[in-house]
């Protein structure tokens, strides 16, 4: 059986958020009858049982086999390069330790000679041998060697720092290249039956690959009501092998997912055994939902600064081609992109969408007398977005980080822009009273808050203020509401009360909240706070 060897490159890659599809075609021509077409390199997490064969041609398949291509150095040519350079660095290293070594035994071997011919020129003048010139010669000359030595050691000792950190530089770049390190390969043999002489054969292998995903990543910009949402795909891959500017298709399928309906399971009915409670902090009535992160605050309405020419149009960014299937959505950017396998994160545009904000401000004044900017959007669009991190941008401030949960179309989602400055709220405690009951031995504690929010926008506002009631758990502490102005527009069973407060621009609004707090005979609070 004839045997033959194509190239196959890669021509297109179908990522999944764990694995991707790779795509290879190669072409040959080949005589009547049974022949091995080998295809390599192939990656070593590449899954055998998902590899396929198709093409066109005057042949049958008769079969496929992978096998284990065994060699003695990486096949890639990035890696076989800085293998080359990492060697010659530690070759040079080694050469400047050897010479460094060498120096500074002359070092040595000068310093004992200069001891050692003291003492023999002491003698040499002493009887009238040498002269004061000759000891003076002999001393300059070992002192210049010296400094010759030393220099030349200092030297070295530079070239073997710079050599190292050359060295070490090289180390990285083949530690990001960790896959195509492996010096072993896989083959796919296939065996074919050609039908005619000198027929052309096009040959397609597929296979899935581990190592390889993508993620979504979202840029939120905020300029007046619209939201822009700049939607990208970052994809990486350590499979071992580079791909290519090919067709590069980013799917949101789940292959690994099971495809089976879930059972179900029989639902039990028991008594309840009771079990210890708990010791519960005193310090607490209830919760009050905590306050958005608070971010940068957002830009003010500056005066518009009148320009002679006229402004240039907005640049568009290139956005993918979306295929939507019964469970999952292909996107394919719109131009190539090379994802090499070092494991960095490389960047495509699946989608640009302008969706519909409102915007209105949360304070939560009991926690923080500040207001929140709040934009509550709408996916106008037919994408469903996936869960993944985003930048949020009020006009060109950046002004949070967040993370997008999955978004479908028609569902609405908020997002926190920062403090607002320019709504000013404030809560102060305005009574409080501490009584007996005439009869009786009931105590009793009356309180009333006061709380104002002012729109110092130049635009109408509607502004949420959320506080809360105290919750009692116990019957010897009753708590009883004399007013709450105006009524609230929602309250909770646990004592949360939520106003909406709409105000044009310059005005203001005052909230009232009083309660008593009614407490049995040697009843002691715990958890006030004011």
């Amino acid at each position: 059986m004839n045997a033959v060897e194509i190239e196959a490159p890669v021509v297109g890659v179908t990522v999944y958020p764990d694995r991707a599809r790779v795509t290879r075609r190669g072409s040959t021509r080949l005589a009547a009858g049974e022949h091995r077409v080998r295809i390599a390199p192939l990656p070593l997490g590449l899954r055998r049982d998902s590899l396929r064969v198709g093409g066109g041609g005057a042949a049958t398949v008769l079969g496929v086999e992978v096998t284990t291509w065994r060699q003695a150095r990486s096949t890639d040519g990035q890696v076989r390069e800085l293998e080359r350079r990492g060697r010659e660095l530690a070759d040079e290293l080694a050469g400047v330790d050897d010479t460094y070594e060498i120096e500074a035994q002359r070092g040595q071997f000068l310093a004992r000679l200069a001891e050692r011919a003291g003492g023999t020129y002491a003698r040499a003048l002493a009887s009238g041998d040498a002269g004061p010139a000759d000891v003076a010669t002999f001393a300059d000359s070992v002192a210049g060697q010296l400094a010759d030595s030393h220099g030349r050691r200092r030297g070295l000792a530079r070239q073997r720092t710079d050599l190292t950190e050359e060295l070490a530089a090289v180390e990285r770049e083949l530690g990001a290249a960790n896959g195509k390190r492996e010096p072993d390969r896989l083959a796919a043999e296939v065996t074919v039956s050609v039908d005619v002489d000198d027929a052309e054969l096009d040959l397609e292998l597929t296979y899935l690959v581990d190592g390889a995903r993508w993620q979504p990543s979202y840029d939120l910009r905020l300029v007046d009501d619209t939201m822009t949402v700049t939607w990208f795909g970052l994809v990486s891959q350590d499979t071992g092998e580079d791909w290519p500017e090919c067709v590069l298709q980013l799917s949101t399928a789940r292959p690994a997912a099971a495809a089976g309906v879930p059972e179900l399971s029989p639902w039990y009915l028991d008594r309840i055994r009771p079990a210890p409670r708990p010791a519960m902090p005193a310090a607490s009535f209830g919760a009050v939902p905590a306050p958005p992160a608070p971010g940068a605050a957002p830009a003010g309405a500056g005066d518009a600064v009148a320009r002679s020419a006229p402004p240039r149009p907005r640049m568009r960014e290139s956005v993918a081609v979306v295929e939507q299937g019964v469970t999952a959505a292909t996107y394919r950017p719109a131009r190539p992109v090379a994802v090499p396998a070092d494991g960095s994160a490389y960047r495509a545009t699946i989608a640009v969408l302008d969706l519909p904000a409102r915007l209105d401000h949360v304070t939560v004044p009991v926690r923080a007398a500040e207001a929140h900017l709040r934009a509550t959007v709408r996916n106008t669009s037919a994408h469903t977005l996936l869960p993944g991190p985003a930048a949020v941008f009020h006009g060109a401030d950046f002004v949070a980080a967040t993370r997008l949960p999955t978004w479908a179309p028609g569902e609405e989602t908020e997002l926190a822009l920062g403090v607002d400055d320019r709504v000013r709220v404030e809560r102060k405690l305005s009574r409080r009273a501490d009584t007996r009951a005439a009869l009786g031995s009931t105590r009793r504690r009356d309180v009333e808050y006061r709380i104002s929010v002012a729109n110092h926008t130049p635009r109408p506002a509607t502004v949420e203020v959320r506080d809360q009631l105290p919750v009692s758990r116990d019957e010897a502490v009753v708590v009883r509401e004399p007013s709450l102005a105006p009524p609230p527009a929602e309250r909770t069973e646990l004592g949360e009360l939520t106003w909406r407060l709409r105000l044009g621009p310059g005005e203001s609004d005052e909230i009232t909240m009083g309660f008593r707090v009614e407490l049995a005979k040697g009843v002691e609070l715990a958890g006030w706070r004011e």
